[in-house]
């Protein structure tokens, strides 16, 4: 996964964020999208309500970048 710096994260949209109000979790790219299901149990500080919304972008985001995910909901990750 390509890492960005913090120049290149402030000028990344709030779209691009599974969490855009609190900007945690960048979706903008496969690896990003990878990587934010993988840490997804590991944000704290987000209601239930947050966590659905970020679901749904990250599936969405990884529709876009073909990157393929099993579970229905956030409720099913390990």
């Amino acid at each position: 996964m390509s890492k960005i710096n913090e120049a290149t994260r402030e000028h990344l949209d709030d779209a691009n964020f599974a969490f855009p109000q609190e900007r945690k979790e960048p979706i903008h790219d496969a690896a990003h999208v990878r990587n934010a299901i993988a840490r997804f149990n590991q944000v704290g500080g987000v209601t239930d309500a947050e966590r659905d919304a970020a679901w749904t972008r990250i599936r969405t985001a990884a529709k876009k970048y073909h990157v393929e995910v099993n579970e229905k909901s956030w409720r099913e990750l390990k």
